[in-house]
């Protein structure tokens, strides 16, 4: 179990983020969160950095990894709970959407330990960004974003997605300080900027992206200033885009002495000029409404400040790479000596997608697929079945036989269930079922306790008669023969007897499935030999008859034989795993689920058995 451990290592002013930042994430993106641990992996830390999660409405645990790892991160239901539980996580990673964004933000900065919020959302109120900036600014907190991927401080601390895939991180060598501090209005040019720095110099130190927005809690020159006074980076380069004043606000700076350090700068959006009338870009605050707003307009503005800027953005690149080859022959900085990286574990899904791997499966199955856009039932897609008005019946026959039957037999299973979906509130499943109803229990716990009943007594010997009929009828053995070895091996006929009805009292359900199988069977082979055994018994005793049980074993025999869709392999196969008894299992519950609910609208109390109604013994 993971649990935070408190830090109470004292940050510089310039610092928002170091090896040892805790932070919370906000909302729980299971995503984001483990690529965050990936980075912290990758970089040595010793603890995660994510020390908790708040999730609005839930808390407890989540699983993740760290390395090879599983580690539990606690969850919170709300910021109060978490800045309580984890005092010393001082940043609070903001995925909300744009419609929730407003107050967790707020809240995280009134709070006394959450030192920086940064927000992801896109889509904020102008307004409500204002009402946090000046929140974040009377408390001497920072804000970064809105509608930003993050930031990261190389070897310390990634926010969520900053800098994409674990491949472009160690290409562009995050896992590790540089000397270059980067500061960019775009998100997606930040990481394209992580690689560009990464080839031209020895890597960046700090990169930001304060979020496209038109008012971002946090300016360029908010960070530009922090990397001035940052002894570890030693240039700096900025990337700013048409609209908006903030590169001015460099040029001023840098005029006034405020940026000492080498600067590089370039303002993307200098296309716009081709085109004939104003243009928004992707930003909310990528759009120059005047002359002085456009991209190259600034440029020239950098330019004439002193600070190093390109005559394209695929100068940007050659420009950075002369500032870092001079300060490296003046000694102001050294080569970095590449660490040993430890190896990330890919993740199984990633891997088996990838094919990298390869493992047995621990479950089979041949009967359905949900895996694609459609659902398959015995490889027929379910937009078919319902389009092509399959019945009940055909979709069991694809689930449990894998094949679509003839329609008179998915007709014959129908009424099958027809037949045993109930016989009223005495019988043993029934009762069980009322009885657990009645005790409270829920539908499925009172479904179970009828069900359970059923066995070689009660709605469990179809397969038995299909077994033992089937077996006599193959060998040749007369019917009279059977009754007397079965008497003999005194094993009752499964199939046969019934405590009500007899030859004068015949059962409907028994007659329904006897004139629907001599009507629309080819072939009654078992059914004739059950009823000639029939005639035998009669003679011993007149309920001696052919039950409902013992009449489906049988003409379901009749059915899959005559059908010939099956092998006789196949046929003893669906006989020994039990199918007979599944096809009375799925028709008896329709009843029962009718007595639970039954007894539920009756509001039916407690049962009690009478006590008149049990025969009291002494020893």
């Amino acid at each position: 179990m993971f649990m935070a451990k408190p830090k109470t290592e004292k940050r510089e002013s310039y610092e928002i983020f170091s090896n040892t930042t805790r932070a919370f994430v906000y909302n729980l993106k299971a995503g984001p969160i483990q690529r965050m641990l990936d980075f912290d992996f990758l970089c040595k830390r010793e603890d995660p950095s994510v020390a908790g999660i708040i999730n609005p409405g839930s808390s407890g645990w989540h699983k993740a990894f760290f390395g090879k790892n599983e580690i539990l991160i606690p969850v919170f239901p709300t910021v109060s709970e978490a800045v309580k539980a984890v005092p010393y996580a001082d940043v609070m990673v903001n995925l909300a959407s744009f419609r929730s964004a407003y107050d967790s933000s707020k809240e995280a900065l009134e709070s006394k330990t959450i030192r920086t919020v940064a927000i992801i959302a896109e889509g904020m109120p102008e307004r409500q960004s204002r009402e946090l900036i000046a929140l974040a600014k009377k408390r001497g907190k920072w804000i970064i974003g809105p509608a930003t991927v993050g930031g990261i401080k190389s070897g310390c601390f990634r926010i969520g997605n900053t800098a994409g895939t674990i491949e472009n991180i160690t290409n562009c060598r995050l896992y590790r300080p540089g000397s270059v501090g980067l500061v960019s209005k775009s998100g997606g040019m930040s990481n394209e900027m992580f690689n560009v720095i990464a080839q031209n110099s020895d890597g960046v130190n700090e990169g930001i992206a304060i979020g496209g927005d038109a008012f971002p809690g946090s300016t360029l020159l908010d960070h530009l200033l922090r990397f001035e006074t940052n002894p570890d980076i030693k240039m700096s380069v900025v990337l700013g885009e048409l609209g908006g004043k903030g590169e001015y606000d460099i040029v001023e700076a840098k005029k006034a002495g405020r940026l000492t350090k080498p600067l590089i700068g370039w303002c993307i959006g200098t296309c716009a000029k081709v085109f004939p009338t104003e243009v928004q870009f992707g930003h909310a605050g990528a759009k120059s409404g005047k002359e002085r707003e456009t991209a190259d307009a600034k440029n020239k503005a950098m330019r004439e400040a002193g600070i190093a800027v390109p005559e394209s953005f695929e100068g940007l690149g050659a420009a950075i790479k002369t500032e870092y080859e001079r300060l490296k022959k003046e000694g102001r900085v050294k080569d970095v000596k590449e660490p040993e990286l430890p190896k990330i574990p890919q993740d199984y899904a990633a891997a088996l997608k990838s094919g990298s791997v390869r493992r047995s499966a621990n479950f089979m199955c041949t009967i359905s697929d949900d895996r694609g856009e459609d659902v398959l039932y015995g490889g027929v897609p379910l937009t078919e079945i319902i389009e092509k008005d399959y019945s009940v019946g055909d979709v069991i026959s694809l689930l449990w036989f894998k094949r679509r039957l003839p329609k008179y037999a998915a007709k014959y299973i129908e009424l099958c269930m027809i037949v045993a979906a109930d016989h009223g509130p005495c019988v043993s499943g029934a009762h069980n079922a009322i009885v657990a109803s009645r005790a409270g229990k829920d539908v499925v716990s009172s479904l179970a306790s009828g069900l359970l009943t059923i066995g070689p007594r009660f709605g469990g010997a179809i397969d038995d008669a299909a077994r033992y009929f089937k077996a006599a009828a193959d060998s040749g053995m007369p019917p009279e023969e059977f009754v007397e070895d079965m008497k003999r091996k005194a094993i009752r006929i499964p199939g046969i007897g019934h405590r009500i009805k007899s030859r004068d009292n015949p059962d409907k359900r028994v007659e329904f499935l006897k004139a629907y199988t001599k009507k629309h069977f080819p072939e009654t082979k078992y059914l004739d030999y059950a009823l000639a055994v029939e005639k035998v018994t009669l003679e011993k005793a007149n309920n001696l008859i052919l039950n409902v049980d013992g009449c489906i074993g049988v003409t379901c025999m009749d059915l899959l034989s005559s059908c010939k869709a099956f092998s006789k392999e196949e046929l003893d196969s669906i006989v020994e795993i039990g199918y007979l008894n599944g096809l009375f299992v799925l028709s008896r519950s329709i009843g029962l689920m009718g007595h639970i609910y039954d007894q539920k609208r009756l509001k039916a109390d407690l049962y009690r058995h009478p006590w008149d109604d049990v025969l009291f013994l002494e020893k």
